[in-house]
C-alpha cells in the first residue's frame, strides 16, 4: 500500500465530499499516521470508510465522521479541548495538532494504556490522558473551549454545557437509539447556548447511560 497516496485519497474521497472542508484539520488528519492506531487485525482496513472496532463496545470514528466533527468544532491553536473517550488515541493525536492542550478521558483502563503506547509513535506533548468515568468526574473547576464526545447521550447535558467557555463548542451525538443527531452546541453567553443539528448518525451510548438507565449526567 502507498501510505502517502492512501492518506491523500481518504481526504479527497471520503472527508471532503462529506463536508470536512477545514484545510488545517484535514492536514492534521493526514499528518497523523492512522495506521499506528488501528489494531493489527484491522490493518487492511486502515483507510476504509468504516468504524473500526477496538473492543466489544468501543470503535474508531470513520474518517468522514472525523473530518465532519473537526470541520464543525473548528479548533484553534490557542484553545483547550476535552475529549471524552480516548479510544485508540488517533483522534486525540489529531486534536493535539490543532489545539493548545487536550485532556482525554477514557473509562477503560486497557484502552487508555493502549492509546498511551500508540501516542508514543507520534510527537505529542500537550495531551493529558485520564482514566475515569466522565459521567461522575468532577470537572467543576475547569472550563474548555472545545468538548468532543466519542459516545452518545440521550439528551443534552447541562453539566457538560456549563464546562464550555463563552464561545466554546461541544460536539455530541444526541437522541434515542433509532433517532440520533450529531449536534453542535455553542455557548453564546453565561446563560445562553445555541444548538445546531449537523447530520443523522448512530453511536453507542456513554457506558452506564443506556436508555434503560435513568439519565442524570
Amino acid at each position: 500500500m502507498d501510505i502517502t497516496k492512501a492518506r491523500k485519497n481518504v481526504i479527497e474521497q471520503q472527508v471532503r465530499p462529506w463536508g470536512g472542508l477545514n484545510v488545517r484539520a484535514n492536514k492534521a488528519l493526514s499528518d497523523v499516521p492512522r495506521e499506528n492506531f488501528v489494531p493489527k487485525n484491522f490493518q487492511g482496513l486502515v483507510f476504509a470508510d468504516i468504524e473500526i472496532p477496538l473492543t466489544d463496545s468501543a470503535k474508531m470514528f470513520s474518517p468522514k465522521i472525523e473530518g465532519r466533527i473537526l470541520d464543525s468544532i473548528d479548533v484553534q491553536s490557542n484553545e483547550s479541548v476535552l475529549e471524552i473517550g480516548t479510544g485508540s488515541g488517533y483522534f486525540t493525536a489529531v486534536l493535539s495538532r490543532l489545539a493548545d492542550s487536550v485532556v482525554s478521558v477514557e473509562i477503560d483502563q486497557a484502552l487508555s494504556d493502549s492509546a498511551k503506547e500508540n501516542l508514543k509513535s507520534v510527537t505529542v506533548n500537550n495531551v493529558d490522558l485520564q482514566v475515569s468515568d466522565a459521567s461522575t468526574t468532577d470537572f467543576s473547576n475547569q472550563k474548555y473551549d472545545v468538548i468532543v464526545l466519542g459516545c452518545s447521550l440521550n439528551e443534552q447535558s447541562k453539566k457538560l454545557n456549563e464546562l464550555l467557555n463563552t464561545g466554546g463548542r461541544l460536539f455530541a451525538i444526541i437522541g434515542s437509539k433509532n433517532e440520533m443527531q450529531a449536534t453542535l452546541i455553542t455557548r453564546i453567553s453565561e446563560n445562553e447556548w445555541r444548538t445546531k443539528s449537523i447530520f443523522e448518525t448512530h453511536l453507542d451510548y456513554m457506558k452506564g447511560q443506556e436508555p434503560t438507565a435513568i439519565f442524570a449526567f
